[in-house]
């Protein structure tokens, strides 16, 4: 039986050109391992987006795994749904703490970026998300300075920010590394849906499955998911007021100021 799933499977995706094309290989094989009851975790370089090889993963009651060359791990699909504690390690890497939701044998989303270890007082922030939308911008606000993002100014002109990593195809990472807050100015990091930017209406930034990672003292400091089912282009995460960290966590239908 198992082996005519894996068959309709694979002929479905055979003869879907729309599905081939738009896809990415790893989605394939995320399905063929879901239906030999195995999920699979992707961890990656969030400077670069290159998969980290060689990462030692701890899963909450169900193992010790180390990822391949396509930085995954697999594991059998356990018993019980519900939230499992991920702990990811590799030298050179800031040790970070994640959560997992398993509903119906199936992962919510099992893609997940780790900053390199940091000097100290930098502050690193990355945003992953799902395959769409595939042009999700971070951005980042000096209040009457500068504004960076990927159309501007990859570093500010007082070279504290710097815009590491745009991606437009998808899944992210999108990285920005801040060097220093200054104490006496207010700075503002959101999200823009460029992709559905058009159209007003639209939720697909709430459905995009977006997650916010703050770095810093060489700890993952905070992990934010965006709102879920609520419209508007544009997800305000947090700010910076006298270098105290803001958590805003909320939806808008236009630039937050």
């Amino acid at each position: 039986m198992k082996s005519l799933r894996i068959i309709s499977l694979l002929l479905f995706y055979l003869t879907s050109k729309y599905a081939v094309s738009q896809i990415p290989t790893t989605d394939v094989y995320d399905a063929f391992d879901e239906l030999d009851r195995k999920l699979t975790l992707h961890f990656s370089n969030a400077l670069d987006g290159v998969p980290i090889k060689s990462g030692n993963v701890h899963i909450e009651n169900i193992g010790e795994f180390v990822t391949n060359k396509k930085g995954a791990v697999q594991f059998s699909i356990p018993e019980s749904d519900g939230l499992y504690g991920v702990v990811f390690k590799k030298q050179g890497f800031i040790t970070s703490k994640f959560t997992i939701d398993i509903q119906a044998g199936t992962l919510f989303f099992n893609r997940f970026s780790v900053s390199p270890k940091l000097p100290l007082g930098y502050i690193r922030i990355v945003l992953d998300w799902d395959k769409v939308p595939r042009d999700l911008d971070a951005h980042f606000v000096k209040k009457n300075r500068y504004h960076i993002f990927y159309h501007n100014m990859r570093v500010s002109d007082d070279k504290k920010v710097k815009l590491d990593r745009d991606d437009s195809d998808g899944f992210g990472p999108e990285t920005i590394t801040v060097s220093h807050i200054d104490e006496n100015s207010e700075y503002r990091y959101f999200v823009h849906d460029y992709s559905n930017r058009t159209n007003k209406n639209s939720s697909g930034l709430s459905k995009s499955k977006a997650t916010v990672k703050v770095f810093g003292n060489n700890e993952l400091v905070h992990t934010l998911t965006i709102p879920s089912n609520k419209i508007g282009n544009y997800w305000s995460v947090i700010k910076f007021v006298n270098s105290d960290m803001i958590i805003e966590n909320k939806m808008m239908n236009f630039e937050p100021r």
